[in-house]
């Protein structure tokens, strides 16, 4: 074991996951914890009337009593001579207290107790409070939001403006640590120390807070910073054993690197140290698994869009009647360029607001947790890239079902018959996809083996419902943006005419800043549309 590791043992969370839970990945879902908790406070208002009405009759017989007993201690005899006032006394202590002793142990909260352990079983679990906090991570980073512009709640478009305590800084901090997270425990904790030092009231001390925050700077070599944090720890709590050790080891770093840096300059008093310095205080977000990590965000934020005044010249607008279809003849969707190439349209009016709510309403209970198909295995899968839920609808499931696939198959002349289900996503806090193929790759042969229709010839995304801030459509590698609008539905080919995948097409869900999210999608496959869409003279037609 590692010197540090020996000396620091920091309190760790332990978390327990209910893969039934997730509630965070939902808005829609979400919104049934609004009705539980209205329930709750209900339910406690009432036990809260019993309990004053309780206490009301327990505070109307103690006055009484009080004069009662002012008037007869002050002449016992006296009092007790008349034969009524003695019959009383005795019925008194006989019935009347007996009677007010099982009012006192009334238990009126069983109502209240209860209800709360029937909604227990539906609330959120340590995963959801942990995918939560994550997700307020996802968007901080994505939109470049530093933690007191999210713990001030100063986001755009929010109708209901809500901030972050002491205690709610700190337990996003703590989730980042339990996770190894460091970058964003000392965002956190710093932030959570700030508002402390402000003067909000908190349960939570400034000794915990600094804790997390000395071994969290620590561990981006900051040692001088570190031990600046454990000396003002100390100095609220000498007694902290922890950390005193810890000072005493950073104090040994520091004078190894000292001697180290005083026999370098003997050897040669020329050679200056080219070792990279920490700026206190100001520590870089590491790299991750995903290398056009950069490029997806800033395109979620709206920069480096590569629309030029070039291309726009080359994007129009018109009607579209699918290829002179009967159905369309009369009544054509309006239709909009996006993009040149890859081609990417918009269609206008595809759904109206009551086949949305319709097409809502069947998928909010069969709502889970959305999967991506495993390339080698062809099993779906749940991922830590996509959050949202999503769910299947077919046509059996009502009248509007069908009618809507038989509208994006007039729209795009393919068949739906081969087609995937209707997919319904409603994505959660801060839900987003982030960049994948449609199609599968050459490596990955037997992704739709089981479907038995061939690869992913081309996508229909609905957008049903407008977001606020956030939730773009982004294209990174030719620097595309298509941003949701209720009503309307982007389409785009995954293939080429050959049937070899069109890698321009790896596309994201944008993380959703504010507003709630739902889409639907068609994916259409290459069996079926062998006439519909044939084969081009080249491989890249």
């Amino acid at each position: 074991m590692k010197p540090w590791l020996q000396l620091m043992f920091f309190p760790c969370v332990f978390l327990i996951w209910h893969a039934e839970a997730e509630f965070f990945t939902s808005i829609g879902q979400m919104t049934d914890l609004i009705y539980a908790e209205k329930d709750l406070v209900q339910s406690l208002q009432e036990y809260i009337r019993a309990e004053e009405k309780k206490l009301s009759q327990i505070k109307s017989w103690a006055e009484k009593m009080d004069v009662l007993t002012s008037k007869s201690a002050s002449d016992p005899e006296g009092y007790l001579a008349h034969p009524v006032n003695a019959y009383k006394l005795v019925k008194r202590l006989n019935t009347d207290w007996l009677e007010l002793e099982n009012l006192v142990l009334q238990d009126t909260t069983n109502g209240f107790i209860a209800n709360l352990t029937i909604q227990r079983q539906f609330f959120p679990t340590e995963e959801d409070e942990t995918g939560a906090a994550k997700a307020l991570m996802r968007l901080q980073d994505t939109y470049k939001l530093d933690p007191e512009t999210l713990s001030r709640g100063n986001l755009p478009g929010t109708k209901y403006r809500s901030s972050l305590t002491v205690g709610d800084c700190f337990g996003m901090g703590k989730t980042a640590y339990n996770d190894g997270d460091y970058y964003h425990t000392v965002l956190w904790m710093e932030q959570a120390l700030k508002q402390h030092d402000e003067g909000e009231d908190t349960t939570v001390s400034k000794v915990e807070i600094l804790d997390y925050l000395s071994y969290a700077v620590f561990q981006f070599g900051d040692l001088h910073r570190a031990m600046e944090l454990t000396r003002r720890l100390i100095s609220l709590d000498s007694t902290h054993e922890r950390a005193g050790s810890n000072l005493r080891y950073f104090e040994k770093l520091l004078e190894k690197e000292r001697e180290e840096k005083e026999k370098e300059n003997s050897i040669n008093k020329t050679v200056t140290s080219t070792e990279a310095v920490v700026q206190s205080g100001a520590y870089e977000r590491p790299l991750d698994y995903l290398p056009e990590r950069d490029i997806y965000e800033a395109l979620c934020r709206g920069e480096g869009v590569k629309m030029t005044p070039r291309r726009q010249k080359r994007l129009f607008c018109r009607y579209h009647d699918g290829n002179r279809n009967p159905h369309l003849l009369i009544a054509p969707f309006k239709e909009e360029d996006e993009w040149d190439s890859p081609h990417i349209v918009r269609y206008y009016d595809v759904m109206s607001d009551e086949e949305i709510e319709k097409i809502k309403q069947l998928a909010k209970p069969r709502l889970a947790r959305a999967t991506v198909r495993d390339p080698k295995t062809g099993v779906l899968t749940v991922a830590s890239y996509r959050v949202s839920k999503s769910s299947w609808l077919e046509e059996d499931d009502d009248p509007v079902v069908a009618k809507v696939n038989q509208r994006m198959q007039q729209i795009t002349g393919l068949t739906v018959k081969t087609a995937e289900l209707l997919q319904v996503a409603n994505y959660g806090m801060g839900g987003q996809y982030e960049p994948h193929f449609d199609f599968s790759r050459k490596d990955e042969p037997d992704a739709f083996k089981r479907l038995g229709t061939g690869n992913r010839v081309a996508t229909f995304l609905n957008y049903m419902s407008d977001v606020e801030a956030g939730g773009a459509t982004v294209f990174p590698d030719f620097g595309a943006a298509i941003w949701p609008k209720k009503g309307t539905a982007v389409f785009w080919y995954n293939l080429f005419r050959s049937g070899e995948g069109d890698y321009r097409t790896r596309h994201a869900a944008c993380p959703v800043l504010v507003g709630c999210k739902w889409v639907s999608n068609k994916w259409f496959h290459e069996r079926g549309n062998e006439f519909l869409r044939p084969c081009g003279r080249t491989e890249v037609d």
